[in-house]
């Protein structure tokens, strides 16, 4: 057997001659790649906890050290702060996480595992579907726990609870499409050493954004490149939904400002609707 016939994908089970059918077998395989993220979870829990570190530094640096000098209310350096930078917070722990799966997605085709899968019998856009579920409900996690601190160190919703139910929904798209862009990444990356290396992608993503300072604090251009960054949106989207004081009010600088709920429903649309498709080629293209 050629090395070619060895990496081509396995036929499907007999049997699926039906759409239902097909879809079936895809949501199967889906939860199986799941369950298998989440055994590698369990096994190894210091892997969920570094991922929540930074956030949780973050969290802490910019509330207790940089909070005091920043004045974003207008109102005086470091009040009302936590209630701008907690938002952005949460925004950007939902960013930075697809360096998380590029990383995973990395290792697990150094491993091998990605040619294992190959050769069984399963859908194609099962290990990409997959990822995605497991990536999403531990975003699902991260979220809590940060939410958590949040609230120990004095923040608080002022919206309703559906607003605020609706706030947390849009962190989780956010992060939903970009848990794709990740996927994409980890599969076109050759080892684990670059995959380390996003970081330099993920900084400007989550720091030239109104995640810690608003747009009109920064020079010209660089305030319209953070105003129109897709994390800006989910940011600013969340503020108005949680009542932040001073979100929303007068006149926006930017068309986006003023749009900022619509903003963080299409970016994470229009994102994944890019590298959805593009990484389950990628999948497929393995090998090759």
């Amino acid at each position: 057997m050629t090395t070619t016939e060895q990496t081509l994908p396995a036929p499907g089970p007999p049997g699926l001659d039906s759409p239902a059918a097909r879809a079936g077998w895809a949501i199967k395989d889906c939860w199986t790649i799941v369950m298998q993220e989440f055994t590698h979870v369990l096994r190894q829990p210091s892997t969920f906890a570094w991922q929540l570190g930074m956030p949780v530094v973050m969290v802490l640096m910019f509330v207790y050290v940089f909070g005091s000098a920043m004045d974003v209310t207008g109102q005086g350096a470091g009040e009302g702060y936590i209630d701008y930078a907690m938002p952005g917070l949460f925004a950007m722990t939902m960013a930075f996480g697809f360096m998380n799966t590029a990383f995973a997605v990395t290792l697990n085709k150094e491993k091998g595992f990605m040619d294992r899968f190959r050769s069984m019998p399963m859908s194609g856009s099962a290990v990409v579907t997959g990822r995605g579920v497991a990536d999403i409900i531990q975003a699902a996690l991260d979220l809590a726990v940060i939410g958590g601190i949040a609230l120990i160190v004095g923040w608080r919703a002022g919206g309703s609870p559906a607003a605020t139910l609706f706030a947390f929904a849009l962190l989780l798209w956010l992060r939903l499409a970009l848990i794709f862009v990740g996927i994409f990444l980890g599969l076109m990356i050759k080892n684990t050493e670059v995959a380390g290396s996003l970081f330099a992608v993920a900084f400007p993503l989550g720091f030239i954004s109104s995640v810690f300072a608003p747009p009109e604090m920064m020079p010209g251009w660089l305030g319209a490149v953070a105003a129109w960054n897709p994390v800006s949106s989910t940011a600013n989207a969340i503020r108005e939904l949680f009542q932040t004081p001073g979100a929303g009010a007068g006149e926006a600088s930017y068309w986006i400002d003023g749009h900022a709920i619509a903003g963080a429903v299409i970016w994470p649309a229009l994102i994944m609707a890019v590298f959805l498709p593009l990484a389950v080629q990628q999948f497929k293209n393995l090998s090759k």
